[in-house]
């Protein structure tokens, strides 16, 4: 196993750029509360507008993590070819049409081409496009670009699997609704009998999601 052991950071404690405006957003969430009716000022909601600030600023941090950072040169050269499977990663994201969460997890392959990444930054790779405003399509996608993009491996496979709780909570209420996507590149796209060894790994002891 390739792993940086040198590098314990969390991902909340990787070097980031700004912060979001805490200021405008207490504002802001002062002004909702009135609309909605209530008095920010009572005891339940007095510091409210604070916390709700720096929860978007921890939610949000994928915005502000520097992607060189996070990878911390834990990439190696290696002659290993078989696939590599990271599978069952916990995210939790906000869907950008209603600010609600959505999570799930994440199941991540590629087939190496003379070149690993740390095993602890693929999930650091998840939580860097999870923690900003997002729609699950995207989020497959952006994972999947850049593994692709940082090994230039021969394939790479990412399957999402998550519950949103904008279906769940509103709308068509439906507690059990799930959506899995996916993105391929290279092997796993066209060669039908390599995603399907990854579809096999992944479904294979399977466990519910609990949230």
């Amino acid at each position: 196993m390739f792993d940086d052991d040198d590098t314990p950071e969390e991902f909340d404690e990787l070097p980031q750029v700004g912060d979001i405006d805490r200021d405008t957003v207490e504002q802001v969430m002062a002004q909702m509360l009135l609309a909605f009716g209530e008095d920010p000022q009572r005891e339940g909601l007095r510091h409210t507008p604070q916390r709700v600030a720096r929860m978007y600023s921890e939610l949000l941090a994928g915005y502000r993590v520097d992607p060189v950072a996070l990878v911390n040169d834990a990439v190696f050269d290696v002659s290993y070819d078989e696939m590599v499977i990271v599978r069952d990663i916990e995210f939790y994201s906000l869907c950008e049409h209603h600010l609600l969460p959505f999570m799930g997890r994440a199941h991540i392959a590629y087939l190496p081409n003379g070149r690993v990444i740390g095993l602890s930054k693929i999930p650091r790779i998840v939580d860097l496009f999870a923690r900003r405003l997002q729609v699950q399509e995207r989020l497959t996608r952006q994972i999947a670009d850049m593994i692709n993009e940082l090994l230039h491996p021969r394939g790479v496979a990412v399957v999402v699997e998550a519950l949103h709780l904008c279906t769940m909570m509103r709308g068509v209420k439906k507690h059990d609704a799930r959506m899995t996507t996916s993105a391929m590149h290279g092997a796993f796209r066209s060669n039908m009998a390599t995603r399907q060894e990854f579809l096999d790994n992944i479904s294979r002891g399977a466990t519910p999601m609990r949230f």
